[in-house]
């Protein structure tokens, strides 16, 4: 197809681009970060959990961050930014205090996922990948969430707020900007992306049983499987193999 370039809606290279800010990581998140090592066979694997705690500092994953983590675990600093522009959750341009996700993948974007993002935009005044300026808001739009049975879908700091509309959405950031206490639909009351970065990184805050984790749709085929007392199939024994301890 001559006379066609190729444009990727996520063409966007400055957002994995290095903002080679210092760290406000202290003496006390590396002793955490010793502790999430701890937790691991090997230490490298520990990667994950340590870049969300240095988000739950930064918000965001700085230069510093990455020198720390690399040196802590012994690899380079590109293996650390390797991974940390891999995962979309990890962050190269500071998060708002809130950050909200909108899914447009599917099923979302059957049921109103553009028209949701088109209103956060308006509403907040940024565009995707931006933080307002007072630092209260941050916007992206959103792979599949798994949650296609309460399309569309928006997060804030990773919490689901199921069947959205623009009008929804519009009451739950005046909620926010006022302080009131939001709850997520199944989930717990929302904090701040640092909290919930903290739990991501293996800090419970006690908040893990507010709010169903399931509902609806979701239990739909749990309840017809209870009426009608069907059960999963028994797993066979597998026969021991000789010398196999049991």
């Amino acid at each position: 197809m001559s006379g066609h370039g190729f444009a990727s809606h996520y063409d966007d290279a400055q957002a994995i681009d290095s903002i080679r800010k210092p760290t406000a990581i202290t003496e006390t998140t590396i002793a955490e970060m010793r502790e999430i090592m701890a937790r691991y066979p090997e230490p490298r694997s520990a990667l994950l959990p340590m870049l969300h705690l240095a988000q739950s500092i930064d918000g965001c994953v700085t230069d510093g961050a990455v020198k720390i983590c690399a040196d802590l675990l012994g690899i380079s600093e590109a293996q650390v930014n390797g991974v940390a522009t891999f995962y979309t959750m990890y962050k190269r341009r500071e998060a708002g205090e809130h950050h909200i996700g909108v899914c447009t993948t599917s099923l979302c974007a059957v049921m109103g996922g553009d028209a949701l993002i088109d209103q956060m935009k308006e509403k907040l005044g940024i565009d995707e990948g931006e933080t307002t300026a007072d630092g209260k808001f941050s916007l992206e739009r959103l792979e599949c969430n798994a949650a296609c049975d309460f399309a569309p879908v928006m997060m804030v700091n990773w919490e689901f707020m199921d069947q959205m509309t623009p009008e929804k959405a519009d009451k739950l950031i005046d909620a926010l900007v006022a302080g009131q206490e939001v709850r997520a639909t199944r989930g717990a009351t929302i904090t701040s992306f640092k909290q919930a970065e903290r739990v991501l990184a293996g800090f419970p805050d006690g908040r893990a049983d507010e709010g169903p984790s399931a509902a609806g749709a979701s239990l739909a085929g749990l309840e017809i499987a209870r009426q009608r007392g069907w059960k999963a199939p028994e797993v066979p024994q597998t026969p021991a193999i000789e010398g196999e301890e049991q």
